[in-house]
């Protein structure tokens, strides 16, 4: 191979802009299609019930309609609307009651006494637990059915413009986090000496920025994506208050303050990290580095597992955890596949110890990819009918295909990788044929200013001969186009990765359909469900609280707990706490400290009960700064 062997085709200084410019219209109009035939995203709860049923016709007016769901939501005033034929409220317009017990989520609202025949319609909409917004209709009829009936909005909840702008934030959310966590773990792992490299830098400070904005305008567009659809109530800060006091809006700024700490190591990595040239230094802080990052990326990572799909449902005291290790996963492959493709198209100095570090860093990933993904497709998908007939398993079919179509390239690109020739020889070669320049002190009776220009045309002219060598390696043209390859089947891959996390689990729409909702796990005993009056003894401390522990065995629990004031309505605590204690073996107390999902309504995901037995429920309760009571009450689990 020789160093100055002529270039044919296209000029090396339009072919990295042209790759550039094909991969942003590929990423432009996958996003563009998804978004399109999405539509709204489904959710991970379902209706599967109601009273009165859809379409049913009763002799007599019911004194109240009831909808049941398979998993906890969260509700508002106007979550459960019932409309009669002329478009006017028949329901009291209170918030929904929450009538959950035995496991089973249900809600309903009171009507008013008296209303005459015809065709009813009733209108929900909710938030489910792994955050995503849902919303329905159905009608009864009482008498008889009317010739007039109400026309609900067609629009679910999620969608419209506010519905839109929210999904591109969390594609650019998802893309942002694998830009940013890979490309440094490319730079720590890989090639330490693309620290000092500008592409590697803007690069992941990019990711950063991208991460941080999309995070930002999910924010501010919660409270009109789950309700309004508005986008003025973007700045309702009533509005924004109650999504902070949600999982999803802890959720996201846990990830703001992550983002801060974010900063401060890319700060470190490109700035102290790159100019540190001791190697002995250099490795301690390589060290201290990669587990800093790692802490941060683990728990940005975290934001997604306690919010989305791994926070509800079956086991997700392990679930969470392989979610995490799974998106970690994602982002050392993908991100690390955008930032070699960075490197072999902006860089001259990257060689083949560092393609072969990443080929190592990617196998692993694709390891840790292959043994979280089995266990996340049997969480959420559960039977092979769910694999095929429902739109989570096609697209988790699609996503495993993209994979296989991934890794065989990738083989093609580890061939070029094994025939890849380092830059620095390849500049020791070009400089024996270059010719002879002018000596170093030929400008020195220049002035200032002339020898500084001189300076930088020649930087400029051997940086240009480098990339021209670059450019016209074969191997390296090869690698290049491999890798750009790889980086379009990513950009896919990532895309339909982004849609599973929006789309309702194969189990639970098959659930959602049999009309059962969804179990916790298989365990011995039953549902505990238990009722403690309380009085802290101040201004509005009377009240009772209501507890649900299911399946109530031993193993992973769902706890449920709801206050009600002294007017039986919801009633919101400064704080609740809760310990369980097996007196009889000297177990506990176990803390269980629960989240708030709605006014008067808090739950806990995977409470552990190490065995069976008459447990002892601890629930402390505070009403005000100084007013707080603990009350007990004894239950048989298992």
């Amino acid at each position: 191979m020789s160093a100055t062997a002529p270039y044919a085709g296209p000029s090396p200084i339009r072919r990295p802009v042209a790759a550039a410019a094909l991969l942003a219209a590929l990423i432009s109009l996958v996003f563009g299609l998804l978004l399109a035939g999405a539509g709204p995203a489904s959710a991970h709860a379902a209706l599967t019930g109601s009273d009165p049923q859809d379409g049913a016709v009763v002799d007599t007016a019911p004194k109240e309609v009831t909808l049941s769901f398979s998993e906890a939501i969260a509700v508002g005033d106007d979550s459960i609307r019932v409309l009669d034929p002329s478009g006017k409220r028949a329901d009291t317009e209170a918030e929904p009651k929450d009538l959950s017990e035995g496991g089973i989520v249900r809600y309903g609202v009171a009507l008013h006494s008296g209303l005459p025949d015809g065709t009813y319609t009733v209108a929900w909409q909710a938030v489910s637990a792994d955050s995503h917004p849902i919303s329905g209709a159905f009608t009864f009829s009482i008498g008889a059915p009317s010739e007039t009936t109400v026309a609900v909005p067609t629009q679910e909840a999620g969608g419209g413009p506010v519905g839109v702008v929210y999904d591109i934030a969390r594609y650019a959310a998802y893309t942002g986090f694998v830009l940013l966590v890979g490309g440094s773990a490319f730079v720590l792992i890989c090639w330490q000496r693309g620290a000092a490299a500008l592409p590697m830098q803007r690069l992941v400070v990019r990711g950063w920025l991208t991460l941080t904005a999309a995070t930002l305008a999910m924010l501010l567009l919660r409270h009109p994506y789950t309700s309004s659809g508005k986008f003025a109530d973007a700045f309702d800060l009533a509005g924004l208050q109650s999504v902070l006091d949600t999982k999803p809006g802890a959720a996201l700024v846990s990830r703001l303050l992550l983002l801060g700490a974010a900063a401060l190591f890319i700060a470190v990595l490109f700035g102290t990290y790159a100019r540190r040239e001791d190697e002995r230094e250099k490795k301690d802080l390589t060290f201290g580095l990669a587990v800093g990052g790692g802490v941060v990326a683990a728990g940005i990572a975290a934001t997604w597992a306690m919010s989305e799909h791994a926070s509800t449902g079956i086991q997700t005291s392990i679930a969470m955890p392989v979610d995490v290790a799974h998106l970690l996963a994602v982002a050392a492959w993908l991100g690390g596949l955008a930032s070699l493709l960075v490197a072999l198209y902006r860089t001259p100095d990257i060689g083949s110890a560092a393609v072969r570090r990443f080929s190592a860093v990617a196998f692993t990933s694709v390891v840790v990819l292959a043994a979280t993904g089995i266990y996340q497709s049997w969480r959420q998908v559960g039977s092979w009918s769910a694999l095929t007939g429902t739109r989570y398993g096609q697209l988790l079919i699609l996503k495993v295909a993209l994979i296989g179509v991934l890794l065989a390239v990738a083989w093609f690109s580890r061939r070029w990788t094994g025939r890849l020739t380092d830059p620095a020889a390849a500049s020791e070669e070009a400089s024996e044929e270059e010719p002879a320049s002018e000596p170093e002190d030929a400008s020195a009776d220049l002035d200032p200013e002339r020898a500084a220009q001189l300076a930088r045309q020649r930087a400029v002219v051997t940086a240009t001969k480098k990339k021209r060598i670059r450019d016209a390696d074969p191997e390296r043209s090869g690698l290049r186009r491999s890798v750009l390859a790889e980086a379009a089947v990513a950009v896919v891959l990532l895309a339909v990765t982004t849609m599973l996390t929006s789309t309702e689990p194969g189990r639970t729409e098959e659930e959602a359909a049999a009309g059962t909702p969804s179990a916790s796990a298989p365990a011995a005993g039953g549902p505990v469900n238990l009722s403690m009056p309380f009085d802290t003894g101040g201004q509005n401390g009377k009240g009772t609280v209501r507890i649900d522990i299911e399946p109530g065995g031993t193993g992973s629990n769902d706890l449920h707990v709801w206050i009600d004031g002294s007017d039986g309505k919801p009633m919101d605590v400064p704080e609740l706490k809760l310990a369980l204690t097996l007196e009889s073996k000297n177990i506990g107390p176990l803390p269980v400290v629960p989240d708030r999902l709605a006014e008067g309504h808090w739950s806990a995901s995977g409470v552990q009960i190490p065995m069976a037995g008459d447990w002892k429920i601890d629930v402390t309760v505070r009403t005000s700064d100084i007013d707080q009571v603990t009350i007990d009450k004894n239950a048989k689990i298992g």
